[in-house]
């Protein structure tokens, strides 16, 4: 699909795994012994941060060996958390080739290979088997989805029956226009953000139940209040978010920053059980 085809373009570095380990380096860490903290500046890519993927994970209520799919999975930071702090069987599917081939080369120089792996896939063909997973996770990607009632079935299908599903999306919340580009996207062309109630009820037409929802707006604007603080005090870390979108980080972030002060958008998060 062209669309899939141009996010997985806005995604592309081109030597991002280097820029990671260079810049890992640059931090004093040894790069053939890391810990998955040391990559958490650079891997949380949603708002919320480490913080938020640490709180999902307790509302997923996840135990050791449960097997869990990470639709979007990005470098692999939450899929990492997953696997380090719950033990669980993590695998990650994303569009960008260099997002698999980075995730699963910083997952292995974390040692935690054998518990969360990669895959090339879209959310519209998910290439696992019915009810292959107990868990499901769609952080910060429905953005990116056009076809978000196809990606929903799809992700039903392959959780097992009674599996829980967190989307914790970006949502659009009073229907005023959204600056670009944002992180997700340059333009409106690959950009999809939609309402709660959209999702609330592309979820239960999936054959979905939603038992919680959070806002977690709050979190995130003192949290970002927080690094900018941090920022200005230390200067820009050598890892961060600037490692992935460059250059241009500075104004996406400030974008999607004024958005959520201004209410425009706000961090959702769904915890749906298959029917």
């Amino acid at each position: 699909m062209t669309t899939e085809r141009d996010v997985a373009r806005h995604y592309s570095h081109g030597a991002l795994e280097r820029a990671i380990l260079d810049a890992l380096r640059s931090a004093g860490k040894d790069i053939d012994r890391l810990q998955p903290s040391d990559l958490s500046a650079a891997d949380e890519f949603h708002l919320g941060w480490l913080a938020a993927t640490a709180e999902l994970a307790n509302d997923l209520a996840l135990s050791p060996g449960m097997r869990l799919l990470d639709v979007g999975s990005g470098i692999g930071g939450p899929a990492r958390y997953f696997a380090e702090h719950h033990a669980a069987s993590v695998i990650g599917v994303d569009l960008t080739a260099e997002y698999v081939s980075v995730a699963t080369a910083l997952t292995a120089r974390c040692g935690l290979a054998d518990r969360a792996s990669f895959v090339q896939a879209s959310a519209l063909s998910l290439p696992f088997g019915d009810g292959a997973f107990e868990r499901a996770t769609l952080i910060h990607v429905g953005m990116n989805i056009a076809d978000k009632a196809g990606a929903l079935r799809e992700i039903h299908r392959v959780l097992a029956k009674d599996g829980v599903f967190a989307v914790y999306d970006i949502m659009h919340m009073d229907g005023g226009e959204l600056p670009y580009p944002m992180p997700w996207a340059e333009t409106t062309a690959t950009s999809f953000v939609e309402t709660p109630d959209a999702y609330r009820r592309l979820l239960e037409d999936a054959g979905f139940a939603i038992e919680a929802e959070r806002n977690r707006r709050d979190m995130a604007l003192e949290l970002g209040r927080q690094m900018r603080e941090d920022a200005a005090r230390n200067g820009i870390p050598p890892l961060g978010l600037h490692t992935l979108m460059g250059p241009a980080t500075p104004q996406r972030i400030g974008n999607v920053m004024t958005a959520l002060s201004a209410g425009t958008i706000a961090p959702i998060q769904m915890l749906a059980r298959k029917r």
